[in-house]
């Protein structure tokens, strides 16, 4: 039997753009305040590594979050949320710009992650509950297309923000921009899902999606996996731009060289389904993963020998941080392939777990950062390894198994 969507009533081309920009608040928010760390800093004369708190604070408000947006949609329906969702963020981005203490700035962004958490959360539900099949993945593909652009002009619009102004006009941007969406949904976004489709609310939805990962071998050994992958990930943002400025001495430029490995994880990104259709999921992930973690051991070998080139260092970085394109989608999809008829419930969980399991992981390697780029390097190959070594428990000690692609799920359960 055919599937039933709500049909959209905006043009195509808004809709894609509509959800695009409600994801994007959540990577927005990452990315635009990366220059403005030392401003950050000096304004609160904070000490140390503390500044990175700014995205560990955020991104457990926005993973703890995840476990409960979804199913509070499912029981009231995507607007409700999406704007409450809303409000949180543009209230807690406003008030960061008045924050009187850096623990204040630091709550603040704790719940704006809680609002950032039902945008994405909703602008997902919203997508499955108009699309079906090969439509959703091609609607997705394009929302994601659209959305990877974020990380690439985020930090320049930061750079571009504290030239002209203070840094905490950086948070009044961020409150107008998702006050722009909120009014932009209002007008156009109507209710899409279902009333036949309605859940009850309760505490038991959650658990039971918790039960379901763990004791499926497969979904919570790639779960755990993609956790500690992500975790390089965060604490390549997290000491990004004390490598760039204070080491490799950027300054402005900064946001122009992140933007090379952002553009380059985008391309891999976009080519990533292309690859999985030849190669299948596990084979092109296993080989990516294994190849991060070769070129993780060679240079933290090179890089453990004294200061680093610029030159070595980028090119490193430009080698490693693409093959998240390769490896963070393709571990979901195997992770989720054993929990199809609770596929919602198990992404929250899912997406709980990976977000802040990984910046947790980067908080600690980040936190190691002594002006030199070794402590990041020793600690993308620790995760490295111990992601491999969990996809190695996972797979019964078979890796690169084009076959096991949808097949694995019975043996794991």
């Amino acid at each position: 039997m055919k599937e039933t969507v709500t049909p959209i009533t905006i043009p195509r081309a808004e809709f894609i753009a509509m959800m695009a920009g409600l994801m994007a608040l959540n990577a927005l928010a990452i990315d635009i305040i990366l220059p403005a760390f030392p401003n950050i800093t000096a304004d609160y004369a904070i000490e140390g590594n503390s500044i990175q708190y700014t995205l560990l604070s955020y991104i457990l408000g926005f993973g703890a979050a995840q476990l409960f947006f979804g199913p509070i949609a499912d029981r009231f329906g995507r607007r409700l949320p999406l704007f409450a969702g809303l409000a949180i963020y543009i209230a807690c981005s406003f008030a960061g710009a008045f924050a009187p203490t850096f623990g204040a700035l630091l709550l603040l962004r704790f719940i704006q992650g809680i609002g950032a958490a039902g945008t994405r959360v909703i602008a997902l539900a919203v997508v499955r509950d108009t699309h079906a099949g090969r439509d959703m993945a091609a609607t997705m593909s394009l929302v994601m297309m659209v959305f990877m652009i974020v990380p690439i002009i985020a930090p320049m619009t930061g750079q571009g923000i504290i030239l002209l102004a203070p840094w905490p006009y950086i948070f009044t941007f961020m409150a107008a921009l998702a006050t722009f969406m909120s009014l932009w949904c209002a007008m156009r976004l109507r209710e899409t899902l279902n009333p036949s489709n309605r859940r009850e609310l309760t505490v038991s939805t959650v658990l039971q999606g918790f039960m379901l990962v763990v004791s499926n071998r497969i979904s919570l050994f790639y779960t755990l996996a993609t956790a500690f992958f992500f975790g390089s990930l965060f604490a390549f943002l997290n000491t990004a731009q004390p490598i760039y400025v204070e080491i490799y001495n950027l300054g402005a430029r900064f946001p122009f060289v992140f933007a090379v490995v952002a553009v380059l994880m985008a391309i891999t990104s976009f080519s990533n389904a292309r690859f999985v259709g030849r190669f299948g999921m596990r084979r092109l992930s296993h080989a990516a993963l294994v190849a991060h973690f070769v070129l993780s051991v060679a240079a933290t070998l090179i890089f453990s020998t004294g200061p680093v080139p610029l030159w070595l260092f980028l090119t490193t970085i430009a080698l490693i941080m693409p093959l998240f394109g390769l490896v963070g989608a393709n571990f979901n999809s195997i992770a989720m392939e054993p929990l199809g008829r609770v596929a919602g419930t198990a992404s929250s969980v899912l997406g709980f777990t990976q977000t802040v399991g990984g910046g947790i992981i980067g908080a600690v390697i980040g936190q190691a950062y002594n002006g030199t780029v070794f402590p990041l390097m020793a600690g993308i190959t620790a995760v490295s390894f111990i992601s491999l070594a969990l996809v190695f428990v996972a797979e019964n000690g078979r890796l690169f198994g084009v076959a096991q692609d949808g097949a694995a799920t019975k043996a794991a359960e």
